[in-house]
């Protein structure tokens, strides 16, 4: 089964509609906004869990959320 790329346009709305840039999450994240473009572009080799657990906490993301942006292989299954 191939892995979902994530999908950066939805990420990047999100991150619009809680009033923050790319720039201010990857503060938010402890990286520089270069690290995280870099780990986005490679999609699900660049992040890790734990990356995509601290981004979900600071964008407070909703199962479905993250299931929309980051496909089926990082969200919990209940």
């Amino acid at each position: 089964m191939a892995k979902r790329e994530i999908d950066i346009t939805k990420l990047k709305e999100t991150v619009v509609l809680k009033n923050m840039t790319l720039e201010g999450l990857a503060y938010n994240l402890g990286m520089s906004r270069s690290t995280l473009y870099r780990k986005l572009r490679r999609g699900h080799s660049g992040l890790t869990l734990k990356d995509v657990a601290d981004i979900a906490k600071a964008l407070d993301l909703s199962s479905y959320q993250m299931s929309v942006i980051f496909g089926g292989s990082y969200v919990p299954r209940v």
